[in-house]
């Protein structure tokens, strides 16, 4: 379901989309071709918003609660990509050799967000929402970087014709009801009802 939303924010135009990453990040991941090198990126990125929430937590200053809240919600976009990446890549058949590395580090980044969590800041309930979110979406996306590769891409072929059988049902023209006179028209020899 989550990839799905994600799908779908992708397909709203960019102007409407609040960027999760900075100009020069979305350089960074436009110039990386190869999957590996693109999801450890996207874990970079992700490390980094970690440690500003860190840093935000370490002082205590007016508007940190919307810096930590508008933060998590990147990080959470950012580890949404991650599996978008390493889903398609291994629905094109790429090899992505980096999976381990990168459910090794989620799982230290969520260790850390569940720290922040069992420590509560005395703002946590401005941002408590969000951050058993990033907790959440970390856990799911390490726990199928772990998963074993073939059945990954079992799943991701899966989905994907499951998403296709959708795109194809909601393109077809709805079937019209028959009436009367269509059903007579369609029976050989009745005359059409008068």
């Amino acid at each position: 379901m989550k990839r799905l939303a994600f799908f779908l924010l992708l397909s709203i135009p960019a102007w409407a989309q609040r960027d999760f990453l900075t100009a020069d990040e979305a350089d960074q991941v436009r110039e990386a071709q190869e999957p590996g090198a693109r999801l450890m990126l996207y874990v970079k990125f992700a490390q980094q918003r970690v440690d500003l929430i860190e840093q935000a937590l370490a002082r205590e200053k007016s508007g940190r609660s919307g810096l930590i809240h508008d933060t998590l919600e990147q990080y959470t976009s950012i580890i949404e990509a991650i599996d978008v990446v390493a889903d398609e890549a291994l629905h094109k058949g790429k090899e992505v050799l980096v999976l381990g590395d990168v459910a090794k580090l989620q799982r230290e980044m969520q260790a850390k967000l569940e720290n922040i969590l069992a420590s509560a800041p005395k703002d946590l309930p401005r941002y408590k929402f969000v951050l058993d979110q990033a907790i959440e979406t970390t856990r799911d996306s390490a726990t199928t970087s772990e998963q074993d590769l073939k059945e990954r891409i079992r799943n991701v072929e899966t989905r994907e014709k499951a998403i296709e059988e959708e795109r194809k049902t909601m393109a077809a023209p709805p079937e019209k009801p028959k009436t009367e006179d269509t059903k007579a028209a369609e029976t050989p020899g009745a005359a059409p009802a008068k």
